[in-house]
């Protein structure tokens, strides 16, 4: 797939309806529906952890055909209380997906999910594999030690003076308390500071998204720093926690999704999550289509990736389990 192959976004629509759905004592799961209300259910799952929904992520999806189905995840977007980590695990997030369903009268549905957003799927679909029509994967992440160790120290042999600048953000941060600093500062009574780690953690996220990254940063005031803090705080909470998932044990019960149509999306040059653990993944489910896209990154938006995107949704249109 190359970016000459363009395509473009469906056009913007709003959701039709909205609502909070509860899913213990101390969350409040925000979820919202577009499209077709009659149409075949996609639920779109957010990256991060920590990340959220918006507008553009509904445009994926063709809305006469599909019905749409997005959700904040636990202490994420406007899902409450924002960047709340008491029971804020990859179960709990799964059994959320399952108060959806069955909040919403569903009975089976694609799985659309980038990045974390493959991790969740995948942990969803193997758990329930019934529930599951099939999966469109990008960006493969499955939170192995060797992939957090890309992600937290390895990633600056191609960002050097981007990396620099992580562990310039404050005093004595190296490559090996990385975690443990960012940690400390983005959970810390001191606001102001905490705000400013978390900006500065995440940025160095954004910074490597793409192949070509631009090299304008963010105004300051176009941050909103309660949700750039809970990004973070999410983020972290879960990196700490090896995000609460096996990924051997992943790919092991793959074989349950033996019979589920797959297509898994990868930027060739995707420096969060590189294409081995995507090659991976693929090697257990010999169906499933593997697309590595020549010319991009990590990011949906790059023009190869976002085309690829665009043709699965397009290509599992009317399929059954």
């Amino acid at each position: 797939m190359s970016s000459l192959n363009k395509r473009a976004l469906y056009p913007e629509i709003n959701p039709y309806k909205e609502f909070f759905l509860k899913g213990d004592d101390t969350h409040e799961i925000f979820v919202e529906e577009s499209g077709n209300p009659n149409g075949q259910p996609i639920l779109f799952l957010h990256g991060g952890p920590g990340g959220g929904t918006g507008a553009k992520q509904r445009r994926f999806f063709d809305p006469n055909h599909y019905r749409i189905i997005l959700f904040d995840q636990r202490g994420c977007g406007k899902s409450k209380p924002l960047g709340e980590t008491l029971k804020n695990t990859t179960n709990d997030l799964v059994n959320d997906i399952g108060l959806i369903r069955k909040n919403l009268n569903i009975n089976e549905w694609i799985l659309f999910g980038g990045s974390w957003g493959s991790t969740l799927a995948l942990a969803y679909a193997i758990k329930n594999p019934q529930r599951v029509q099939g999966l469109i994967l990008r960006g493969v992440f499955l939170s192995r030690k060797h992939e957090l160790e890309w992600f937290l120290r390895d990633v600056d042999i191609f960002f050097p003076e981007l990396y620099h600048n992580l562990l310039s953000h404050g005093s004595n941060i190296n490559k090996q308390n990385l975690l443990e600093k960012y940690t400390e500062l983005v959970f810390s009574q001191n606001k102001e500071s905490a705000y400013k780690a978390a900006i500065a953690w995440n940025q160095f996220e954004g910074s490597i998204l793409k192949l070509f990254t631009p090299s304008e940063s963010i105004e300051s005031n176009e941050v909103n720093n309660e949700f750039e803090l809970a990004r973070a705080k999410v983020q972290l909470h879960y990196i700490n926690n090896n995000c609460f998932v096996d990924g051997e044990d992943i790919l092991k019960k793959t074989n349950t999704l033996k019979d589920k149509p797959i297509s898994i999306i990868q930027g060739r040059y995707d420096m969060v999550c590189p294409p081995k653990t995507a090659y991976e993944l693929h090697q257990e489910i010999p169906h499933s289509k593997l697309i590595i896209v020549p010319d991009a990154g990590h990011s949906a938006s790059e023009a190869g990736t976002l085309s690829a995107l665009l043709d699965a949704t397009n290509e599992f249109k009317g399929i059954k389990s």
